[in-house]
């Protein structure tokens, strides 16, 4: 329903709001008419590393989650990392066009938590050379392949 997801968007200001109210997200970041940023630290487990880790969301845009330190490129070796969007790598948090996530949804209920569980997903990629979130990846068979959207996601992922 196109028209619900209009009339409940949320503005970046209270996204931003929200962030900055959370008790579980903490982070700072800025706001302005056309663009919201959010940095924050994220340690997916107790043993994990801390990633410093970048939101972006511009206005009428989808969320972009970007890890900043450390190098995942370094982290993973010689090999491709897996479930991202490339130039620049993105974490791929959701297949859009399914209505995972559309802008009537919070950013600290959705994106900040799937940032973390992406986090622990690659970390066990890590030491297991084996992707184990799931997902959908270019080039695999998938029945709603006349789903203008969905190709278009999975074209900017190669």
């Amino acid at each position: 329903m196109a028209g619900s997801t209009t009339r409940n968007r949320l503005t970046l200001p209270q996204q931003y709001l929200f962030l900055q109210k959370s008790k579980t997200v903490a982070g700072e970041g800025v706001v302005g008419p056309r663009r919201l940023e959010w940095h924050f630290h994220a340690q997916p487990t107790p043993l994990s590393r801390t990633y410093q880790v970048t939101l972006v969301l511009e206005r009428d845009g989808t969320p972009d989650v970007r890890v900043v330190d450390p190098d995942l490129r370094l982290l993973a070796g010689q090999r491709d990392l897996p479930h991202i969007y490339h130039d620049p790598d993105r974490l791929c948090l959701y297949l859009p066009g399914t209505g995972q996530w559309d802008a009537s949804k919070r950013l600290d209920l959705t994106i900040i938590p799937w940032t973390h569980l992406w986090l622990i997903y690659f970390e066990e990629w890590l030491a297991s050379d084996e992707w184990k979130g799931g997902g959908k990846h270019p080039g695999e068979d998938d029945p709603n392949e006349g789903n203008r959207a969905l190709r278009r996601s999975l074209q900017r992922q190669r």
